[in-house]
């Protein structure tokens, strides 16, 4: 040891005996080492050579004597690597400040050389790797490693040696699980303690309370439980206590009120009990938030004297009695959540009387009485919601026009009158939801207005007259539902220009006269209903070009002939209650046209004809299928069809084009062709057997084989398919129809051309299919995350895929993507007791998440793994098992083995991959993937975070790292808002 402090002086000797330029030097190394924005570098003009002394370099600050003490680059962008080992060769050096960059590597051991250290902020940037052992650095006052990439075990006992830090951040990391550190607990000098995110667990110990100077704790994002320590209230000077998203249970510790400086307080996303009694002298607060807990009681009146409270969030418990009536009068007041409670009484008056407020949420509560009419002059209001309660009366007329607003709900009340024609006032008005109310009179002209209005629901209402021409002038139009009102008159031919429209129901009116024609013309009308009205006329052709997996005209006085396009089976309780409705070759519409007598001889010798060269096609055709099934080849001659929307085929099209000739692929439960129909179009057919073969992606895991289904069994087949059948998103594969025979079923999708990513990233037959470049594997990244997305939150409830590879990412004639095979795997795998494999881990090998192996539960998290490998795939071009030196290496552990520094983590980007901007682009994807690929399913993102990750990567590259807790306003609006798809769980 004292040998290595003998060779330490004589390098510290040789560095500094030049004095100054020796420091200069140091840190032109350090700009060496950074790649630097445009934007940042007249910052760094200054760091030059040429300069008499560093002294006078941005960012430097020196001491009297000349020598170099602060190096502060803090949001500048930079990127690149931290060369500690010289830097810490600055003997005065005492602040290291290079927070909110994005610079990358490891937290090198050299760190522990900068003894002098005081200050080290090396916060939101990108490290990665392990915490080196910080015992050395027993001067630092303050400590800012907050959200990096850092993972492994933390050295938390090398803390015990840094008893003069005042302020310890280390959260929104990745840390291995850890027992919450009781030696923090001892630094009793820290005023600010953050280690949220930290993968904390078991319970906070009791000498939490020895950090009385303590005007900051943070430890929310964890898996702490147990109570929250009495001792808690022991910190007085604290100013902000955020304990959200554990699992603490019991009640606010008695003597809570003692926090009297508490300015900031959200133990959200807990098991809480109890009422809020002991928060009443906390007159300080400005956001209180303690949403999805299990608190009940009535809210305390004192917190309508708190004169700072501008942020109130108690959403999701069991709360009682009235909201405080003078709550937000005295500040500038700015969201308020209580929904989902058992609370009575009105609507507070003064909640905007200072004209700053942004969010009103008191929906799925007991309210009564009126909305206060001073809301109508609330002009800040961008959400206005207070549906399902029993609020009454009429609604402002202010209201309806709010020039910021984008969110009116106030559908399951009692309220009454007219909309008024301030609705044209509303410009940013982009969800209308009034339904289950009294609302009556006309609906204004003046709705055209409300130009960014994409869903109105007005449903059960009063509404009545003509439904205004000027409708058409909402061209983001997607969903509309005026039904079971007493509209009347005709439905306006412009409704025909609204072109982003997906459902519309104008149900249950007086409607009348011809449908309009114009209906035809809308491209992306999934969903159709006209029933219920006095609507006459003939069907217009045009409605046969709609592609509806929804369509009801029953009830009418239609008459005419169906056009052919909609006479199928999927529609046949469509035009019920139209009795001079006919249509040719169905079985539920009467026959358009009977023969007379005079051509009765004539049909009867055409009929014998006919009938004579049908005998004659059967009896060649069946010689032919037996012919067929003799070979092994199965199939049968009696098939039922069902379709999810216009066809311009049947079975028979199908079942005889499934050659050999048109096998493109065999997957692990039958085989896909590529069918070429009588119309030029293409479809590709996958045939479900009762036994699976191998799959030429991946061998699945616990693949079972089907037993012969029962008529039971068909039914679970029919249900399930019809439910994926709902789904219409750009990026998953649509699915036309299927067709279920004794041995096997078929389903018949549309054809994507270019095959799978699978096919495209890796070996095929002995040579890959086409190079992909990088912005078409960025754009099928995207495309991917998007369909996720979609499935997971873009429905009434999740839609789990469970199969998530990229053999079933289906690339289409542009190379976008469409997810496919989605929760099939429940159909193709089942698992009753009379199966051979009792339990079925669905997925494929590489990609299944690793806590199958121990719960059996499969969540959107493990979806989120699997695409996190596709990712892998995608910046690498690996498959995601390799076979290394005889042993199996999966791609995550390949990639996690391998981020070491900046330099190995460009290694991992595919060779092909050539351009500096390019490979930068995919490191970012590439850490979005590790960030999927998380070990714990509570530390990998969402789906809705992920893309919005993704879409970040090409909207700014150089932005620096941002981000912290979400707010818990829009946090709720997540929850509640939008127009829900019509997706049922098929999990």
């Amino acid at each position: 040891m004292h040998y290595v402090h003998i060779v330490l002086f004589i390098i510290l000797a040789v560095a500094f005996a030049g004095g100054a330029v020796n420091e200069k030097e140091i840190l032109l190394e350090l700009k060496q080492s950074l790649q630097i924005p445009a934007d940042s570098v007249s910052y760094f003009l200054s760091w030059s050579s040429a300069a008499d002394s560093p002294c006078k370099f941005s960012g430097i600050s020196c001491s009297r004597d000349g020598s170099v003490v602060s190096i502060d680059l803090t949001g500048l962008s930079i990127s690149g690597t931290i060369p500690f080992s010289s830097l810490c060769l600055l003997p005065s050096l005492s602040t290291l400040s290079l927070g909110s960059n994005r610079l990358s590597g490891h937290l090198s051991a050299d760190i522990r050389n900068c003894s002098s250290l005081v200050h080290l902020d090396l916060a939101f940037n990108e490290l990665t790797g392990e915490v080196p052992d910080l015992s050395l650095l027993s001067s630092l006052h303050l400590l800012n490693l907050t959200q990096n990439v850092l993972s492994g075990a933390f050295p938390w006992h090398s803390l015990s040696n840094l008893t003069a830090l005042e302020s310890l951040s280390l959260g929104d990391n990745y840390f291995d699980p850890s027992p919450f550190p009781t030696v923090v607990t001892t630094l009793t000098n820290l005023s600010w303690l953050y280690i949220s995110v930290c993968n904390l667990h078991g319970e906070v110990p009791s000498s939490i309370g020895n950090l009385t100077r303590l005007i900051n704790l943070e430890f929310a994002d964890n898996f702490l439980s147990g109570e929250i320590p009495p001792e808690i209230t022991k910190l007085n000077k604290l100013w902000q206590l955020e304990l959200y998203n554990n699992s603490f249970t019991g009640k606010i510790p008695t003597g809570f009120g003692n926090l009297s400086d508490l300015v900031f307080f959200d133990a959200s996303r807990n098991n809480l009990t109890g009422d809020l009694s002991e928060l009443r002298p906390l007159n300080k607060l400005v956001s209180l938030q303690l949403y999805y807990n299990q608190l009940s009681g009535e809210i305390p009146l004192e917190f309508g004297d708190f004169r700072n409270l501008v942020n109130f969030s108690l959403y999701g418990n069991q709360l009682t009695g009235q909201i405080p009536p003078k709550i937000g009068s005295w500040s500038e007041f700015n969201f308020i959540d209580v929904s989902t409670n058992f609370l009575t009484g009105p609507i507070p008056p003064d909640m905007c009387r200072m004209g700053r407020m942004k969010k009103l949420l008191l929906l799925e509560n007991q309210l009564t009485g009126e909305i206060p009419a001073n809301y109508a002059n609330c002009s800040s209001l961008i959400r206005f919601r207070v549906s399902k309660n029993s609020l009454s009366g009429t609604v402002p007329p202010g209201i309806w026009g709010l020039p910021k607003v984008n969110i009116i709900d106030l559908e399951m009340n009692q309220f009454e009158g007219p909309i008024t024609k301030e609705i044209g006032n509303a410009k940013a008005l982009n969800q209308l939801s009034i339904a289950h109310n009294k609302f009556s009179g006309d609906l204004p002209q003046e709705i055209s207005g409300a130009s960014a209005l994409v869903a109105f629901d007005s449903s059960l209402n009063q509404l009545s007259g003509e439904i205004p021409a000027s409708i058409g002038q909402l061209k983001s139009l997607s969903s509309l539902y005026l039904d079971n009102n007493h509209f009347s008159g005709q439905i306006p031919a412009t409704i025909g220009a609204c072109s982003a429209l997906n459902a519309m129901s104008l149900a249950g009116n007086w409607l009348s006269g011809q449908i309009p024609s114009t209906i035809g013309d809308l491209p992306n009308i999934n969903t159709l209903n006209l029933s219920g009205n006095q609507l006459s006329g003939d069907i217009p052709a045009s409605l046969g070009s709609l592609k509806l997996s929804s369509f009801d005209l029953s009830g009418n006085r239609l008459t005419g002939k169906v056009p052919a396009a909609l006479c199928i089976s999927a529609y046949n309780e469509s035009f019920i209650g139209n009795s001079d409705l006919c249509g040719d070759n169905t079985e539920y519409l009467k026959q358009c046209s009977l023969p007379s007598t005079s051509d009765k001889l004539r049909i009867v010798l055409i009929a014998a004809i006919i009938t004579f060269a049908v005998l004659l096609v059967c009896i060649r055709l069946h010689i032919l299928l037996k012919k067929r099934v003799r070979a092994g080849d199965g199939l049968r001659a009696s098939w039922d069809l069902k379709s999810f929307g216009v066809i311009t085929f049947d079975e028979q099209e199908i079942i005889h084009s499934m050659k050999p000739e048109n096998l493109i692929g065999k997957g692990g439960s039958g085989e896909v062709y590529r069918v070429v129909l009588e119309s030029g179009n293409v479809v590709a057919v996958k045939q479900i057997w009762n036994a699976g073969e191998g799959d030429r992606c991946g061998k699945g895991v616990g693949a079972a084989m089907l037993a012969r289904r029962s008529s039971a069994r068909s039914k679970e087949f029919e249900a399930e398919v019809a439910t994926l059948s709902a789904i219409r998103h750009m990026n998953v594969v649509k699915l036309y129809c299927s067709i279920t025979g004794e041995d096997s079923s078929l389903l018949v999708y549309e054809y994507l051309p270019n095959g799978s990513l699978w096919d495209r990233l890796h070996t095929v037959a002995g040579e890959k299919l086409g190079w992909l470049d990088w912005e078409t594997r960025y754009n099928i990244a995207v495309g991917a995350a998007r369909g996720l997305e979609y499935l997971h939150h873009g429905c009434d409830r999740p839609v789990l895929h469970r199969d998530v590879k990229s053999c079933n990412i289906l690339l289409d004639e542009e190379f976008r993507p469409r997810i496919a095979d989605f929760g099939l795997s429940k159909i193709l795998h089942p698992t009753n007791a009379n199966d051979s494999t009792t339990h079925y881990i669905p997925g494929t090998h590489g990609y299944i998440a690793p806590e199958y192996a121990y719960t059996w539960k499969v969540d959107e998290k493990s979806d989120v793994y699997s695409f996190g490998v596709v990712l892998l795939e995608l910046v690498t071009g690996r498959r995601p098992v390799e076979v290394e030196q005889g042993e199996q290496m999966d791609i995550v552990r390949w990639v996690a083995e391998r981020i070491n520094s900046r330099e190995s983590v460009l290694a991992l980007v595919e060779d092909q991959i050539v351009m500096a901007a390019e490979r930068e682009a995919a490191v970012r994807v590439l850490r979005v993937a590790v960030l999927c690929t998380a070990g714990v399913p509570a530390m990998r993102p969402s789906m809705r975070v992920v893309l919005y990750m993704l879409e970040e990567v090409a909207a700014s590259r150089a932005a620096a790292a941002g981000g912290g807790k979400q707010d818990t306003a829009e946090e709720e609006e997540k929850k509640n808002d939008g127009v829900k798809g019509d997706c049922e769980k098929v999990v």
